[in-house]
């Protein structure tokens, strides 16, 4: 027997086992659910429509290193002997890893915040060049709702914001808690620290391979706003499964195919735009028993745009809880940044994505990625949590507010940068069409009910614009103050491409 056959064989085994577990748990999920079609059902019916499941690639599952963090200095001198260990500095001295290109860190209580300042070093495989240090966005503030299946599962753990650091093959951290004066060189300050707060128990980093050889140079300086296409062609693609083990499809790669089985053939890559007049054919076809008179004769909608699919950016459906959850209806928009950095370039948006995915779901416990969609800086648009683009899904994106709203993340950080007028666009475009689909006007105002844990108490109805930035409903600089301040335009050009005056 070869190594390739065992190496299939030991995959085949893995799967097997992880699909029997997730059986057994699926009671415990987020409600309401919707289960997947029958297996042999969707094979047929891929199958039918001239798509026959091809191998997998093997090298596109990716994988995790979780490495505990311990005290790097004898930082509670400054604080006397008396100090709790929770105090000192902690971190990873310089160590040789296997490769990966995204790095966050994470600890055991997800209702810990972590005050302190958290920087790492990664060191670029291939030319062995360390970069300078780097911090992470401590407050890593999209989550499920309080008291949801998904945020009490007993899995879900504090974080910072994952950060794309590019090819790396060699890490180094550092967690200096608030109050605390480094210099370089590890060296605690001698001055006396008058209100040190301790970390968080269970620090580890985790290092994210998104199982794409990706391209020798990724991650490198900062990179002009302007990119290559993505990898995904244009049209409505019936691509090769990209997820599973072994030569055959899994069960909840179809199911997530199938979730948008009503704009696209299963397998499909891609879902195309469409003109005005076909999306709102789709729109009567979709929702017709929900409209009303008026809306089934001039519906404001806006034409459907170019989405990538989670097959197009090579989700691994075995990764995610099984099911889907959804809520009611979508009466708002959040606009989010993933605060994972601007150095990635478009051709890699899909890689950045599958980190974000598996960050959020293996390091983070949550059930899936936790925005319904995702913008890269060319402005294409990517499926996010599974169930369906067309569908009310819930995410966990905005804390205390994933009831009847949805979640779309700008891949970057916009605090200081300019979002690119592409990404700009197609928030506009994306949200002139799903809101459409709901009757929500984008320069208009709607009521949410709080499920608490933000800025409002639980159970409180909150107007607010109907397409909000994260800031709106919890204290946080997401989206950036960059993409915040532009909120107004996208507002006031997705009306205008609904039709609205």
């Amino acid at each position: 027997m070869t190594m390739s056959n065992i190496r299939s064989m030991r995959g085949f085994l893995a799967s097997s086992i992880a699909s029997s577990i997730g059986v057994a748990c699926a009671a415990a999920l987020a409600l309401p659910l919707t289960l997947p079609v029958p297996v042999a059902t969707a094979r047929a019916a891929l199958a039918g429509a001239g798509s026959a499941p091809a191998p997998a690639r093997p090298d596109i599952r990716g994988s995790t290193q979780s490495l505990p963090l311990a005290p790097l200095t004898p930082f509670t001198r400054a604080l006397g002997s008396t100090a709790s260990t929770g105090l000192a500095e902690q971190g990873l001295t310089r160590r040789d890893v296997r490769r990966f290109s995204m790095v966050g860190v994470i600890w055991d209580n997800p209702d810990t915040a972590l005050h302190g300042q958290v920087q790492v070093r990664t060191r670029a495989t291939g030319n062995g060049v360390w970069s300078g240090w780097r911090s992470l966005e401590t407050h890593n503030d999209d989550a499920a709702d309080p008291g949801s299946a998904e945020r009490t599962s007993g899995r879900v753990r504090g974080s910072t914001a994952p950060l794309w650091v590019g090819d790396s093959d060699a890490v180094e951290v550092r967690v200096q808690p608030e109050g605390g004066r480094r210099t370089e060189g590890h060296t605690p300050s001698t001055r006396a620290v008058p209100a040190a707060s301790a970390l968080p128990s269970g620090l580890r980093v985790e290092l994210v391979d998104p199982g794409d050889p990706g391209d020798p140079d990724d991650g490198g300086d900062e990179v002009p706003m302007r990119g290559t296409a993505p990898l995904v062609p244009h049209g409505s693609q019936a691509g090769p499964p990209v997820t599973g083990p072994g030569n055959s499809e899994s069960a909840e790669a179809l199911a997530s195919s199938t979730a948008n089985a009503d704009l696209v053939p299963l397998g499909a890559t891609v879902i195309p735009a469409l003109s005005r007049s076909a999306t709102e054919r789709e729109m009567r076809t979709l929702r017709g028993h929900e409209l009303t008179e008026g809306q089934r004769k001039k519906p404001h909608i806006g034409p459907r745009p170019r989405i990538v699919t989670r097959r197009g950016w090579g989700a691994d459906e075995d990764l995610r809880e099984r099911g889907f959850a959804y809520t009611k209806k979508v009466k708002a928009a959040f606009v989010h940044h993933t605060s994972s950095g601007n150095t990635y370039r478009c051709s890699q948006a899909s890689s950045v994505i599958r980190a974000i995915y598996r960050y959020h779901v293996v390091s983070m416990g949550w059930r899936d990625i936790g925005y319904n969609f995702l913008v890269d800086k060319c402005g294409t648009i990517y499926e996010g949590r599974a169930g369906g683009v067309a569908k009310a899904v819930r995410g966990a994106h905005t804390l205390g507010f994933n009831n009847n709203s949805m979640g779309i993340a700008v891949i970057g950080n916009f605090s200081k940068n300019k979002p690119p007028a592409a990404a700009l666009k197609a928030i506009a475009r994306l949200t002139a069409w799903k809101l459409g689909l709901y009757g929500a006007n984008p320069r208009g105002k709607t009521y949410l009910k709080s499920s608490g844990g933000n800025l409002y108490r639980k159970g409180k109805n909150v107007r607010m614009n109907v397409i909000s930035g994260h800031r709106d409903g919890y204290p946080t600089a997401c989206p950036g103050w960059q993409l915040y301040r532009k909120l107004g335009t996208v507002r006031s050009t997705a009306a205008r491409y609904q039709g609205r005056r």
